[in-house]
């Protein structure tokens, strides 16, 4: 377990050769309060929209959770105590209530102080099961959603390490668990090793690309292995258990719809230490709802071939599903270039089907131009293929007849960047096995559609009925999208919506919008607004233009009762993070609502209207390559000209004084934070959290860079900060996670950094949160890093000369 640890480097405040410790400070409490407030709860809907269930999920953690023992192995963070992942937000509280008339359900038996995960409906929606996390582990219970009986079906068994802990049989009548083989505490074995750790090179390329928290030595595998396996048993709602699967490392376990079979993948040796265990050798078979072996669909060994460009992919069989729409047939997918984008082939994907009893040879369901990636099951003649590729960003959506095979019938193909031109994806429903499958009209011509129906004044979504057979729309409902944003949550029918509501001052609830000739609006929940010191707060959606003519966008949020004529110009606070594309006119498309609700989160600099900053939030970054040009080749310049322009825009409508401009940004964000500093003098300071500055520490691509190190060394040394170190004149606040899990995001990238400034003469301050992930979760570490960033903003940017 990682110590913990804080350390700050006070390089703006003490000596250059001094380190400090510091105890966790708070921030001013206008914006504690705010951090503090207890969030409302979130609603959870049964899949006959019958029952509402409420349920509470705090908004940070403490230092005592992400203090809980912890192993990191083979790409996961364990609790050994519990066999749970590691630093997860344990919900607390529940409620029921009927969805017709609101009338709430009294749950009774579940213990006063619960602490729960994965809540579930069942297919019929009978019951709601959630695992109960203990100290000493997980055990699973089931709520009746007529009566609110609560009742606990296993001793704190059960093991989440590999996935879910339990799945619901298709008919409602009973769970697949995993359960600890043993009770008893994992070996530890000899303290002292065994050998030393050896990793070869065949001479096979085998790339890989940045991971964290990989196995090390024979002793991790053994503990990886001990925490990871699990047997699988069947519990019925009384309790009752049978045996179905014995102890082994199952990464998944899916019933059947018709409920006679289930789809086992379960992990092999030998493990990889340059891979997470999605990579592992693996074995795909079916079994019946008893364990009894039916057939192998597939045995793959390590995947440690698979390129590093993007739309690669494992050669042979992958994708593995049953078809939602029969009792008993299963799918997959192979890839006809053998997992390689490079390789020129006229197909690059085949989809195959296998009906029970699994013995036959498969057939061919759907031949993809491109990279496979959904098909949305509805009948034996009627199902709904969706491919993509990335390097030319194109998209397709066809018809398929899984009874005959072949191309499909193309439907629609765009830009995957057009957000203007989405149609919008297929509706389901719940089928006759519980399953989700295509909803069609009653004559069975017409499919349904729902989209986000983006546009220049934002978004306003809508469902659409949709004829195959001529192409043609017909639009049932579509938002307002005047002074609120609602998006449909569900379609329970053609004429009954679930949705949400929300708008700049309006906390999101849940709506029944009934459709056709008495439309209504039946409201669901009724949530006061929990952030009242924002209310006042304003916000717009502001429009510009980059120097070159690329369409822009940033959400302007002013303090309460701002007067630019009485108050002047404001100090600026801006956050954006860049995105790639391959298309100007699709990069300055709108693809937010104008009415989104106004929620303050641990990441967000919303706080600072507070104190009376002017916060420019999501201004949009694109990096453009149009044709050949990959957008990384000028990512400096267009960073520099998207930051330019969100300045000169806030100038022009004279709020914000150009002179007075933080710039902070999280993780890819934060990388930007630092580019702009070395490489414009348009900042009086920055934030960076989480960042990765030197990009020959990750040399197999990152981001949307799909070229490596050795095929483009310019662009990696260009984009990278470090490099340009001794040009970061502006102070920059660095802070990071000092048990940092993301891919690439190494807490050593911000320690290098600040080494780096720090030698060459720069400002800067390294604060290290300890125990922390690349998200923060602590609530001391944030009201910290809020504390630490607001002394920033107050020293550098409002108190500038």
């Amino acid at each position: 377990m990682t110590s913990i640890r804080l350390v700050l480097a006070l390089a703006a405040l003490l000596p250059a050769s001094a380190q400090a410790p510091l105890a966790f400070r708070t921030p001013p409490k206008v914006i504690q309060d705010l951090v503090d407030v207890e969030t409302p709860p979130s609603a959870l809907v049964d899949p006959r929209a019958r029952v509402l269930a409420l349920v509470k999920r705090p908004a940070l953690l403490t230092l005592e959770d992400l203090a809980q023992p912890e192993l990191r192995l083979a790409g996961l963070r364990i609790n050994p105590r519990t066999h749970n992942l590691s630093r997860t937000r344990t919900l607390r509280g529940l409620e029921l209530r009927e969805v017709a008339t609101g009338r709430a359900i009294p749950v009774t038996g579940l213990p006063a102080d619960l602490r729960f995960e994965h809540p579930a409906f069942s297919p019929t929606g009978a019951h709601l099961a959630l695992v109960e996390v203990q100290a000493a582990g997980l055990a699973l219970w089931t709520v009746d959603t007529t009566t609110g009986r609560a009742r606990r079906l296993t001793e704190p068994v059960l093991s989440a390490v590999l996935g879910a802990p339990f799945a619901w049989s298709p008919d409602g009548a009973g769970l697949y668990v995993r359960v600890r083989p043993t009770l008893d505490p994992c070996p530890e074995g000899s303290a002292l090793p065994l050998g030393p750790a050896v990793q070869e090179a065949t001479g096979v390329r085998a790339p890989s690309r940045t991971y964290q928290d990989l196995l090390h030595s024979p002793a991790d595998e053994a503990r990886f292995a001990y925490y990871a396996t699990t047997r699988i048993q069947r519990v019925d709602l009384e309790g009752r258990t049978s045996g179905v699967l014995p102890p082994a490392l199952y990464r998944g376990i899916l019933p059947a719809p018709g409920g006679a079979f289930l789809l086992v993948t379960e992990l092999l040796r030998p493990f990889s230490y340059l891979f997470p265990e999605s990579r592992f050798p693996a074995t795909v078979r079916i079994v019946t709802a008893s364990g009894a072996p039916v057939a192998t669909l597939a045995q793959r060994g390590l995947q440690d071939r698979i390129p590093v460009d993007f739309d690669a992919c494992e050669a042979g069989r992958r994708r593995f599903q049953w078809r939602e729409d029969e009792a008993a047939t299963v799918a997959w997918t192979e890839a006809q270039d053998g997992g390689a984008p490079s390789r020129d082939v006229p197909l690059r994907d085949h989809a195959y089907q296998l009906r029970e009893p699994f013995t036959g040879a498969p057939a061919l369901v759907f031949q993809a131009k491109y990279r496979l990636h959904e098909i949305v099951w509805g009948d034996d003649h009627t199902a709904i293929a969706v491919e993509s590729w990335w390097k030319t960003r194109r998209a397709r959506t066809s018809l398929v007849d899984p009874s005959r095979g072949g191309p499909g019938r193309l439907l629609f193909e765009r830009s995957s960047e057009d957000a203007y031109g989405d149609p919008g994806d297929f509706v389901t429903a719940r089928n006759a096995f519980n399953r989700m499958t295509l909803l069609f009209s009653q004559d069975r011509k017409r499919l349904f559609l729902e989209g986000e129906g983006c546009g220049p004044k934002g978004n306003r979504p809508f469902l659409d009925a949709y004829d195959p057979a001529t192409g043609k729309a017909e639009r049932l409902w579509q938002a307002d999208g005047a002074t609120t944003y609602e998006h449909i949550v569900r379609v329970l029918d053609p004429s009954r919506l679930l949705t949400q509501i929300q708008g700049p001052a309006r906390f999101p609830d849940l709506n029944l919008r009934t459709l056709g000739k008495k439309p209504s609006l039946q409201p669901l929940t009724h949530t006061e607004n929990p952030y009242k010191a924002l209310a006042g707060v304003s916000r717009t959606t502001l429009h510009y233009k980059r120097a070159d003519g690329v369409d822009l966008s940033a959400v302007l949020h002013l303090p309460a009762g701002y007067d630019p004529a009485r108050d002047g110009r404001l100090p600026v606070l801006m956050e954006a993070y860049p995105t790639e594309f391959k298309d100007a006119a699709n990069a300055g498309q709108v693809k937010e609502s104008p009415n989104l609700f106004s929620a303050p989160r641990w990441s967000m600099p919303l706080y600072w209207t507070l104190r009376g900053y002017a916060v420019l939030e999501n201004a949009r970054f694109p990096i453009v390559g149009q044709g050949a040009a990959e957008p990384n080749d000028t990512y400096i310049e267009q960073l520099v000209a998207n930051a330019k322009a969100a300045i000169d825009e806030l100038d022009r409508l004279g709020v914000g004084d150009r002179r007075r401009v933080a710039c902070m940004g999280h993780s890819y964000g934060a990388f930007m934070v630092a580019n702009l500093l070395a490489h414009s003098d348009l900042f009086a300071a920055g934030i960076a959290r989480s960042g990765a500055y030197n990009r020959t520490l990750t040399p197999f691509g990152f981001q949307a860079e799909e070229r490596t190190y050795w095929q483009a060394p310019g662009v990696y040394h260009a984009m990278s900060p470090f490099d340009a170190a001794g040009q970061i004149k502006a102070p920059i606040l660095l802070i990071h996670g000092d048990a940092d899990n993301n891919p690439g995001t190494f807490t050593l990238q911000s320690e290098r950094l600040f080494q780096a400034i720090k030698g060459l003469g720069g400002r800067a301050r390294l604060v290290l949160l300890p125990l922390e992930s690349h998200s923060y979760a602590a609530r001391e570490n944030v009201l910290h890093m809020l504390w630490e960033q607001d002394q920033w903003l107050e020293t550098y940017v409002k108190g500038r000369n």
